[in-house]
């Protein structure tokens, strides 16, 4: 019988604690942040020439003897002319939303990008997931940068 009580209060004990943990009160940790920047095998944008996307009017691959390190991630550019550009004002030519896929920051997550799918608007480089979601973000751009805008904090904080 004493066997039966014990086994009672670790069940009651293991439920209390299981309860606890599912509402979120014990052993509560805080999402994990994404990465502020889209990278892939280490390479922002996939390894693409962000200034040439607005000096070249596309995109252009990058070259391994023209990095820069912004943000955590490893930048790529054709030329060194290109890689002083972002260097020096890096705000002006990094895609917006790390370079996600806007429509995607704009639906409220995070996903890769097609390098191709691309947009300048305002002044500002949007990357999207593939060309047939840049067609699905291009029939309201206006609408999904607000979105986006007020998604892209709480992603990036992991929220």
């Amino acid at each position: 019988m004493a066997q039966l009580e014990v086994s009672r209060r670790r069940f009651a004990g293991l439920v209390m604690a299981g309860g606890l943990v599912a509402a979120g009160l014990v052993g509560a940790r805080p999402a994990l942040a994404i990465d502020p920047v889209f990278s892939h095998r280490g390479k922002a944008i996939r390894g693409y020439d962000p200034v040439a996307y607005f000096t070249e009017g596309k995109p252009v691959e990058g070259k391994p003897l023209f990095t820069h390190v912004y943000e955590g991630a490893t930048w790529q550019f054709a030329s060194a002319e290109n890689r002083d550009a972002f260097a020096a004002d890096p705000e002006r030519y990094a895609p917006q939303y790390g370079g996600y896929c806007a429509w995607a920051v704009s639906q409220g997550y995070t996903a890769s990008i097609d390098p191709d799918a691309w947009k300048i608007e305002d002044g500002k480089l949007y990357l999207n997931y593939s060309q047939s979601v840049q067609r699905r973000w291009a029939r309201d751009i206006p609408g999904n940068i607000a979105k986006a805008d007020r998604n892209w904090p709480d992603l990036k904080a992991g929220g």
